[in-house]
């Protein structure tokens, strides 16, 4: 497996995957058989996928992953067993960090598109849900930092439920999936769809305040 197929994986599991707490399986769950078929070719990932029901009897499918020292790895960057309201900052490389960060879109991002009503204007708008403040802090940070691109983030209570939204304005969706999304790298085909055509839409605002120049990068 190439580093880069590794760190997507990381972020993949980091928004979509489970840790069992036997220390040893790991499980990744889609609706897409088809991309599932692609990750075990890219990752090398022996298991066979496996058919699988939710409480409302939706079919999804799912590999469950059995490594002890792919599970110990994951430990030894911040991932943990019942991770989603715990997980905080994870050790990424920065050089790796956009393949990460296309792993945690693929599974738990939202590439929207709508008309604007009152000039037409063509919009996008790209949003990362998570049940950790911690880990959706970290990842508002990381993607200003490195990839120098402005988000915003908002909570969401419902009940005794509470989810964090890290959402991302059109010129800064832009900013991060030409970054992500690359020919030749693994993703999520429909999601990697949505994230061509919000990058070739016509940017309209010459400047943002929603991106940095790369002089200010880590400043």
């Amino acid at each position: 497996m190439s580093q880069d197929d590794l760190w997507y994986l990381v972020g993949l599991l980091a928004a979509d995957g489970c840790l069992s707490g036997d220390g040893r399986h790991i499980d990744i769950t889609a609706k897409e058989r088809s991309f599932l078929e692609s990750l075990k070719q890219r990752c090398g990932i022996p298991q066979k996928i496996a058919q699988k029901k939710n409480g409302r009897g939706q079919i999804a499918h799912r590999i469950q992953i059995g490594s002890v020292s792919f599970y110990r790895f994951l430990l030894d960057i911040g991932m943990m067993p019942n991770k989603s309201k715990r997980i905080g900052e994870l050790r990424v490389p920065d050089d790796s960090f956009h393949h990460f960060l296309r792993g945690i879109i693929d599974g738990d991002g939202s590439i929207r598109r709508w008309i604007h009503p009152s000039n037409g204007g063509e919009q996008w708008s790209l949003r990362i849900t998570g049940a950790s403040r911690p880990f959706m802090s970290w990842l508002m940070r990381a993607t200003r930092c490195l990839m120098g691109a402005l988000g915003k983030l908002h909570e969401e209570t419902n009940g005794a439920s509470v989810k964090y939204i890290l959402k991302f304005g059109k010129i800064a969706a832009q900013r991060l999936l030409s970054i992500c999304y690359r020919e030749g790298d693994v993703s999520l085909e429909r999601k990697e769809l949505y994230a061509r055509r919000c990058i070739q839409s016509e940017r309209g605002w010459r400047r943002s305040k929603t991106v940095l120049d790369r002089s200010t990068l880590f400043a």
